[in-house]
């Protein structure tokens, strides 16, 4: 991510014209309404994730960003908006809907076509670029969702602006390539999360479909990790495919179900062994807590995976850290 501004770092003087000015660079065409005699807060970020913009938003000072009819008609980019309630509540303005984002919620908006985006009062946001055909969405039913509200609460929504904020928080740290296969990650699940909203599941082409069941199914995996029961049929009975499909699904990505299981669960066990305020707890009992309850099938696991027995590995990892 690159700061192309941090008021804190400038004379309260300057403040508006620079703020309007990085908003309009980076993220307009734009118009930015802000009260005369505020005073301008708030620092701006961006970055990409491949073929995705990303700008990061935070300020105190209330203000409305508009593009107007002037702004489209003189520079009309072909991508499509996401922006993200990080904390704040802000406003969406769109073919004649005006909606309130609650933090955790997000809503899209066409670039080409005249928006209002505003806050009230501190907020943090983040805000993504997809340019058209991104999203695998027909254009009308993008349509029919701007401005709308996307429950970041549950469903496929939950997952999308889990990862949305991940991205948005981790995008320095990522390479090209990883770049580059994460923004298809990210594509896919904003479009599921649109038409779960919509109710329209057979607008999405079935190879995204496809990559999002592996999101959902991996993040109900993290979720159960410490359920006993956890198999392949509670696995499939839970997002209503048959065993065979979820089989086909995990070898496509060169792996089994049960190996998938297995290997986050010795994750899970190896990150508590590291962890000094876990040292107390028995090696058989962090096994137990993650659904590896036979104590020395774990330590059997463990040594295959790692090369060391989960009592030598703790020592290890304590006296680095100690």
């Amino acid at each position: 991510m690159e700061l192309l501004i941090r008021t804190a770092d400038m004379a309260p003087a300057r403040r508006g014209h620079a703020w309007r000015e990085v908003v309009c660079d980076a993220l307009g065409p734009l118009e930015v309404r802000i009260d005369r005699d505020a005073l301008v807060q708030g620092e701006i970020e961006v970055g990409a994730l491949g073929s995705i913009g990303l700008g990061r938003v935070k300020t105190t000072t209330r203000q409305s960003v508009h593009r107007t009819p002037a702004l489209v008609r003189r520079d009309s980019p072909q991508f499509h908006r996401l922006v993200l309630a990080v904390s704040g509540r802000p406003r969406v303005a769109q073919s004649g809907r005006a909606r309130w984002l609650a933090p955790g919620e997000f809503a899209v908006y066409d670039f080409a076509r005249p928006y209002v985006l505003d806050y009230d009062g501190a907020v943090e946001l983040a805000v993504f670029s997809f340019p058209v055909g991104t999203l695998a969405l027909p254009p009308d039913s993008l349509a029919k969702l701007a401005a709308l509200p996307i429950s970041g609460a549950a469903g496929t929504g939950a997952l999308a602006a889990s990862v949305l904020r991940r991205v948005a928080v981790d995008l320095a740290s990522y390479r090209p390539a990883s770049a580059g296969r994460l923004a298809t990650v990210v594509a896919d699940l904003v479009s599921a999360a649109l038409v779960e909203r919509l109710d329209q599941p057979d607008v999405v082409p079935i190879e995204s479909r496809e990559r999002v069941l592996v999101l959902q199914i991996r993040a109900f995996v993290e979720q159960h990790l410490d359920d006993l029961d956890l198999d392949p049929a509670v696995i499939a009975a839970a997002h209503h495919v048959s065993l065979r499909h979820l089989y086909r699904l995990f070898e496509a990505d060169g792996t089994s179900v049960a190996a998938w299981i297995r290997h986050r669960r010795l994750e899970r066990c190896r990150a508590d062994l590291a962890d000094p305020a876990l040292e107390d707890r028995l090696v058989g009992a962090v096994g137990a807590r993650w659904g590896l309850s036979d104590p020395a099938h774990f330590s059997r696991l463990f040594r295959r995976i790692y090369g060391f027995s989960p009592t030598e590995y703790r020592q290890a990892r304590l006296e680095v850290t100690g």
